[in-house]
């Protein structure tokens, strides 16, 4: 199989450029594959052969890439287990582990010692641990990696909706993934250089950033969620220092990278950046607008930036703008959305919501809203493609729900085409009923991260509402310091009032770094009830409306 060339017969001429905690770490993707090759033997001894699970939490370190190559070497299947997320404890991460390693009956679980330390005791009496520094017992195997039909990789979701869900994986899925994301990246094998700070432990940083270099042979520079978090304009300035063409990331995050740049230069530019895919949330316009005018005098090019639509059930990718083009937005009535109405608008409309275009489907990908693939249909958003899952691994249930017929993804996603273009709205847990109307939480938040002293990215609606009665709570996180929150306070449920003619009840204000994210950034709306039912924020500051 194509995937598995490199690893097998060391024909791979890139480098792998990982961050190893104080510089990069070069190493010739050869030189990993020999590595793996050591390490493979090794798991052997513990138990991997083929067909056998092994419970990953994968770390962007030099070692879980030679970690998990490995693990195909020796015919095992990788299941990449959720990250710990913000505002989750350590008993409820051991949970999830807990939980999930039940499901999977794994031989064995790899993880750094930090992650390893929260593992609860009982789980490690029962399942062998260790971490991704493989012993290299001296030995070789001759490497059996999964067959075109086996499963390859299991995905467990970050749990941004729900607790997290293992979408199964075929090495033919992965393949076809990676032939659609070189058609959406216009990808060159053996002349491109990626650039990446996503975890591993997510979709697009494992098969969107390393297995896409790893597999067409591009030089891959991996950094950390870690160090992007402590220096946003880490990103930019490595594209610029390793003249990258690819890479990816989220619209918070070039949001962060673009207020973090300031005026300094970027040495080497952005002249060769050919594009940089940005998904994993919904795409800012505004945010993309002020990076273009960050960014443009170091090179950056008006097509570069690739707002693109995909879930881990897929792989990854399932819609893209063309990477030649530039990206497109346009308004529509918000209200009317909520009523299931598409309607475009001009900006200076008082209901206007202005949302970014996903492109179109990519190759062999079929996409439908509401049942039917027509234009201005708003609806669930249903996807077949060459790269979906088979469904969750040993979750029947929600398979079942989500994969009716095998053939075809309900994604819980709301959109429509316009255009014979792809526009996402939400998720149908963001949809809020009020007063029998429906109501998108995204539409509301969006207007409010317009405030200059609102954090954007961390803002959340949430219906704390009992016995069927809503009320909205508005969460968010202040820019800097504000003497006086009950204006900022005003001016949102005015601005939820106007955008969506709904009724705030309550506004808090919580210290940064409050609201609980996924390691991709995406805010998690069901803990974020759940932290507010059990009493458990310590606001800043509580304002509360009048009926």
């Amino acid at each position: 199989m194509r995937l598995w060339k490199a690893l097998t017969d060391g024909s791979a001429r890139g480098t792998l450029h990982a961050w190893a905690g104080e510089g990069f770490e070069h190493t010739p993707w050869r030189r990993v594959a020999e590595d793996a090759h050591a390490w493979a033997a090794g798991l052997r001894a513990a138990g991997v052969r083929p067909g056998t699970t092994v419970a990953a939490v994968a770390t962007n370190s030099p070692a879980t890439v030679r970690g998990l190559l490995a693990i195909w070497l020796a015919g095992g299947v990788p299941a990449s287990l959720p990250l710990p997320t913000r505002g989750q404890s350590p008993r409820e991460y051991g949970q999830v582990l807990t939980a999930l390693t039940e499901r999977l009956d794994p031989v064995l679980l790899l993880a750094d010692d930090a992650i390893l330390s929260l593992v609860p005791p009982a789980l490690t009496r029962s399942l062998p641990t260790g971490t991704w520094h493989l012993p290299d017992t001296g030995r070789r195997l001759d490497p059996c990696p999964p067959g075109p039909d086996d499963l390859a990789f299991i995905q467990y979701s970050s749990g941004s909706t729900s607790t997290p869900k293992g979408s199964a994986l075929t090495t033919r899925a992965i393949e076809a993934q990676l032939d659609l994301l070189r058609h959406l990246t216009g990808g060159r094998p053996g002349r491109d250089t990626g650039v990446s700070w996503l975890p591993l432990s997510h979709d697009m940083g494992m098969f969107g950033c390393l297995l896409y270099c790893w597999a067409h042979d591009f030089d891959f520079v991996l950094s950390t969620p870690e160090r992007f978090a402590m220096a946003p304009r880490s990103w930019f300035r490595d594209l610029a220092e390793y003249g990258a063409t690819l890479t990816a990331g989220t619209s918070t995050a070039v949001h962060l990278a673009a207020r973090a740049q300031g005026r300094g230069a970027l040495r080497g530019g952005l002249a060769r950046l050919r594009t940089a895919v940005i998904g994993a949330e919904r795409v800012d316009w505004g945010n993309l607008a002020a990076a273009q005018e960050r960014f443009g005098p170091h090179g950056l090019s008006r097509t570069a930036f690739q707002p693109a639509y995909g879930m881990a059930e897929a792989t990854l990718a399932v819609a893209g703008k063309p990477w030649q083009q530039e990206p497109l937005a346009r308004d529509f009535d918000g209200e009317a959305l909520g009523a299931g109405l598409v309607r475009e608008v001009g900006a200076d409309h008082p209901r206007a919501t202005r949302l970014v275009s996903c492109g179109r489907a990519l190759p062999g990908v079929e996409l439908a809203t509401g049942g039917t693939a027509a234009d201005a249909t708003l609806g669930e958003i249903t996807v077949g493609s060459p790269s979906l899952a088979t469904g969750y691994y040993a979750d029947p249930d929600r398979t079942a729900a989500r994969f009716p017929g095998g053939d075809r993804l309900r994604t819980g996603d709301l959109g429509f085409r316009h255009g014979g273009e792809l526009y996402v709205v939400g998720r149908e847990d963001d949809m809020l009923s009020v007063g029998g109307r429906k109501v998108y939480a995204g539409e509301i938040e969006s207007a409010i991260e317009g405030h200059t002293q609102v954090r954007k990215g961390c803002v959340a609606v949430v219906d704390a509402g009992t016995g069927g009665l809503p009320r909205l709570v508005l969460l968010l996180e202040p820019q800097g310091r504000p003497r006086d929150f009950a204006p900022i306070a005003d001016l949102a449920a005015s601005v939820a009032l106007e955008k969506s003619g709904v009724a705030l009840a309550e506004c808090l204000f919580l210290p940064r770094g409050t609201l609980p994210r996924t390691p991709s950034g995406k805010i998690q709306r069901f803990r974020c009830r759940t932290l507010l039912d059990s009493g458990r924020f310590d606001p800043l500051a509580r304002v509360t409306f009048a009926d």
